[in-house]
């Protein structure tokens, strides 16, 4: 490590004002500054020093999120297992298949919003930020395993372009990136985002997964079989038609987007980052609140007409991305509410108006993106109103001592 500190400290010339390669100051810095803690500290005035910054907070979320990435993996070849109708499943041949149909989704998401936002930097005379670090995982989890590689680009080029550099770059953004990516994507090309199927490859990858007789597998997921459910019950199969427990839901053996199957795992992310103080246990808390009362009201009035109503609480806030948009969406600091008070109303709306457009809306049996994207809209005014009432009210009492 000492001699590559002494290699880039001799080259840093070369990337500053005036050298060689000025141009790309800012790449060379924020590879720098990914591998050595920054040793530059204030000089005068006064400073608060904080070992927790943006870069350790990126990597705690990025820590937070492997359980889901791992498991998205495993269960990717699972899923493809189950296409193909295996009778065994080698744990490391099905790890092994999801890591590669899962690897070129995240290099597109790296290369194409890391790029921007390097050309952005340079283009600004600003340090690169460690936002999309986290931004870059995020969308291949929330997509679907078959989306075409050209649009995952083509929606992170416009996340990242229109709804985080326009605005100012990490900090400034209004909206989720990773959330609307997947917007762009759905309404863009809805017949690869329709919400409501899952497609199983079943070709082989790296001679990983042989024993495929077809080109390809379609399979409602849970949320789909409810959608176009008829009838006055419900029953929910795998995409081979066995039926499938609370136990598959909660541990996440079940066809879906990659990193929002597991209800487990994303629990394990959500106990990281309440443990470590990175996420609002009020935000996330208020979600799963405002999903399960919503549930359970919508439950006690079931119908045919809208299938999602018999589904109970606890299925309501363990199938679909849910679990993930509450633990890992909802509580983005930049886009969520940052009163304390707000929060638990910002958090509540978001789970109520998730089970809502869930429930009430057959073509749409997704509603946890839609939620935390208008509610990121409506942050800014939740806590501005938070902050009047607080005015008023030591008002009242200041007026009241007088």
């Amino acid at each position: 490590m000492k001699s590559l500190r002494k290699y880039l400290d001799r080259i840093k010339p070369d990337f500053e004002p005036g050298g060689k390669f000025h141009a790309f100051q800012s790449v060379f810095d924020g590879f720098e500054t990914f591998l050595f803690t920054p040793t530059t500290t204030s000089r005068s005035g006064v400073n608060i020093h904080d070992s927790l910054d943006s870069k350790r907070v990126m990597i705690i979320v990025v820590l937070a999120l492997i359980p889901c990435l791992l498991f998205g993996m495993y269960n990717t070849g699972y899923q493809h297992w189950l296409a193909i109708g295996a009778t065994s499943f080698p744990f490391w041949h099905l790890l092994g298949y999801g890591f590669l149909a899962l690897l070129p989704r995240l290099i597109v998401s790296y290369i194409v919003g890391l790029g921007i936002e390097f050309v952005v930097a340079q283009w600004r005379k600003e340090e690169i930020q460690e936002g999309f670090l986290v931004s870059g995982i995020l969308i291949p989890l929330i997509c679907p395993i078959d989306i075409p590689l050209w649009m995952l680009a083509i929606a992170t080029a416009f996340s990242v372009v229109f709804v985080k550099e326009v605005f100012g770059g990490t900090g400034y953004n209004i909206f989720n990136v990773a959330l609307v990516t997947r917007a762009f994507l759905f309404f863009a090309y809805p017949s690869q985002m329709s919400g409501d199927k899952v497609f199983v490859s079943t070709g082989s990858i790296c001679g990983l997964g042989e024993g495929a007789v077809v080109d390809g597998f379609s399979g409602a997921t849970p949320l789909g079989q409810v959608a176009s459910n008829v009838g006055d019950t419900i029953t929910l199969t795998n995409i081979v038609g066995d039926k499938l427990s609370y136990w598959d839901m909660f541990l996440g053996l079940i066809p879906g987007s990659v990193g929002e199957t597991s209800t487990l795992c994303i629990l394990i992310g959500a106990a990281i980052l309440l443990i470590t103080g990175i996420a609002s246990w009020r935000i996330m808390f208020s979600v799963f609140a405002g999903g399960l009362i919503m549930g359970a009201i919508a439950h006690a009035f079931p119908t045919p007409d809208y299938p999602a109503t018999m589904l109970t609480p606890l299925e309501q806030v363990t199938l679909g991305g849910f679990a993930f948009a509450a633990v890992y969406m909802a509580t983005d600091p930049v886009t969520a509410s940052r009163t304390n008070p707000g929060k638990y109303i910002y958090g509540f709306l978001i789970g109520v108006i998730a089970i809502i457009i869930r429930t009430y809306n057959n073509g749409y049996p997704e509603g946890a993106m839609l939620a935390v994207l208008l509610m990121n809209s409506f942050a800014p005014l939740i806590d501005y109103t938070v902050v009047q009432s607080n005015i008023r009210r030591r008002m009242r009492r200041l007026k009241a001592k007088v």
